[in-house]
């Protein structure tokens, strides 16, 4: 961190505040610019995902748009109070862009503490390589900048950066983060001033006002230390934020902010994209190919067709299928028997299977089994699939919901196990996930229906309209299964599982587990795309343990959605697969 070590107490910067003249339109008083330029010049401070660069501190702008050229790789530098930006990108104009966000300024002479307890979570200094790690988690779901664990902790006891996060009281999962940053242990900031950064959630996460108590904690603790405001850098767009931002008493500023052009910056200074409507299936797709120069064509937005050309080389695709996968190779994941019968004769472990038929014949297998799954022999989503029938009362059913997807439905022996899904892309494994089912959390107050209508919103908002938990038959089964009627009240902090299964469209979470599977089940996907002759499937697993040999396949998928799997790099491989040329 290059930063000047304080030099005089608090008290002698907050005597010189008092004798400071009032703000400038440039966000500080005229006092405060002159100890600025006498005192600290040129001040950075790394955070772990960039330099937060002062941009006040500098005198010659040539200087500072050398500084913010000066970036790492893989990092996010922002310069902020950029005194006079037009003339700073003037100095680099093909380098630098004018950060389209807006800077809002709390006062601690407006903040109104909230005495409410947050409930279900608590918030706490960072404290732990865990979480650090689940900070990261976090970042990667956000699509924010990772910061190495090792920085976390060689940080976490400084008085520059403060690291806060919200732990669930029951699991002990990091739910939310914030980072501050301490002018005043920076540079003897003469303002006597702070900044909020890097606040995100956990798109997972189930519990309200998670955000604002991790906000309040941080000013809080800034007030505590005698400083005099919080300053924070959001998108001008950012409607939810700035809307909490204002609740708490932040106003706007006029305070700029530079950044270089880069990568991760790629989105904030090309403006909007000229394909609108694609799902987010198509859009990690054609944004991967857009970054690589790869011309893009969107032939039906709505249905997520388009068509990348490059070097005289054209590729039709449908999201992730594309015309490199073959009809035979579709037909084959299309109709689920045939992808039961082409594994078990590549020796690979699949449940035992039926076609439903005649009542007697269906409770016969149910009874053979004690559990079966039903689905219809095609179609994709989860749609019309009921899991774990028990009772030959729920069979017949179960088997006509599936009969209105598909005329033909299976029977399918019940394995226990964790729902386990495999990207395979030119026949090497990119990515696995754990994928969980729907579920709620008691508030004492609410009932199983309304948490799940609240969930499903919440749901929505975290992946675009993608996941919402339906208020179906299948939904009311698993809530009586469990002893309950959707009316109850679910007791407060009491977790209820409301779907058998974990598909993202039925309000499933999706957890990254790609770097601890073991290796039969890596074995066992490669295996399972060259026998279906596929070059891009997802695959879909049971298995006992993540880092246990044992598995079944119960499913493949030739048009698996990549963008469930981030932080690995499934748009990435899937351009390289289209286009090697363009890889590197």
């Amino acid at each position: 961190m290059s930063e000047r070590p304080a030099r005089q107490s608090d008290q002698r910067l907050r005597q010189r505040q008092d004798r400071q003249v009032s703000p400038s339109i440039s966000g500080w008083s005229d006092a405060a610019e002159w100890m600025l330029r006498e005192h600290a010049r040129n001040v950075t401070a790394d955070c772990g995902w960039g330099r937060l660069i002062f941009g006040h501190t500098f005198d010659d702008p040539a200087e500072l748009a050398e500084a913010i050229r000066q970036e790492r790789n893989g990092e996010r530098d922002i310069a902020l109070y950029v005194v006079d930006p037009h003339v700073v990108l003037a100095q680099a104009p093909l380098d630098l862009f004018l950060d389209p966000s807006n800077t809002y300024r709390l006062r601690m002479t407006n903040y109104r503490p909230r005495r409410e307890r947050p409930m279900g979570f608590r918030v706490r200094r960072l404290q732990t390589h865990q979480d650090a790690e689940g900070v990261n988690e976090i970042y990667a779901k956000r699509h924010m900048v990772r910061v190495e664990t090792s920085f976390f902790w060689s940080h976490r006891a400084r008085k520059t950066l403060t690291y806060y996060v919200a732990e669930d009281e029951a699991t002990g999962r990091i739910l939310g983060t914030v980072t501050g940053v301490d002018h005043v242990e920076a540079f003897e900031d003469p303002e006597c001033g702070s900044s909020l950064w890097c606040l995100a959630v956990h798109p997972d996460a189930q519990h309200p006002g998670i955000g604002e108590a991790l906000v309040r904690q941080l000013v809080e603790h800034y007030a505590a230390r005698g400083r005099l405001f919080v300053d924070l850098s959001v998108m001008h767009d950012n409607e939810q934020a700035i809307a909490l931002y204002e609740k708490l008493g932040f106003q706007r500023v006029p305070v700029f902010a530079v950044k270089r052009k880069n990568v991760i910056n790629e989105p904030l200074f090309t403006g909007p994209a000229p394909e609108e409507g694609l799902n987010i299936y198509a859009r990690i797709l054609v944004d991967e190919a857009r970054r690589r120069g790869i011309a893009v064509e969107v032939l039906d937005a709505e249905g997520g067709f388009f068509r990348l050309t490059h070097g005289g080389r054209s590729i039709t695709c449908r999201e992730s299928l594309s015309q490199l996968t073959d009809s035979i190779a579709m037909s084959r994941c299309d109709d689920k028997a045939v992808t039961r019968r082409l594994l078990e004769r590549s020796d690979l472990c699949v449940p035992g299977q039926a076609v439903a038929g005649e009542p007697e014949a269906n409770a016969a297998f149910l009874a053979t089994h004690g559990s079966v799954v039903v689905k219809p022999a095609r179609g994709e989503q989860g749609r019309g699939i009921s899991v774990d029938i028990r009772d030959p009362a729920d069979l017949e059913p179960a088997i006509q919901r599936a009969r209105h997807q598909c005329e033909t439905v299976l029977l399918e022996q019940y394995c226990e196990g964790q729902d386990l899904r495999i990207i395979v892309i030119g026949y090497k494994v990119v990515a696995g996930a754990v994928r969980k089912p729907a579920e709620v959390v008691g508030t004492g107050r609410h009932s199983i229906e309304k948490l799940i209508e609240s969930q499903s919103r919440r749901r929505r908002a975290a992946t675009g309209g993608e996941s919402s938990i339906p208020l179906d038959g299948e939904t009311e089964r698993c809530v009586q299964q469990a002893g309950l009627q959707m009316t109850d009240i679910l007791p407060e902090g009491q977790v209820l599982q409301v779907r058998k299964t974990a598909n993202l469209h039925t309000g499933g979470t999706i957890h990254d587990v790609t770097d601890i599977m073991h290796p039969a089940l890596v074995d066992a996907a490669v295996r399972a795309a060259r026998a279906i002759e596929i070059p891009v499937v997802g695959l879909d697993l049971l298995v006992p343990k993540l880092d246990g040999p044992d598995y079944v396949i119960i499913e493949a998928n030739e048009r698996p959605g990549l963008a469930n799997h981030e932080p690995q790099p499934t748009a990435q491989r899937f351009v390289d697969l289209l286009f090697p040329q363009t890889a590197g």
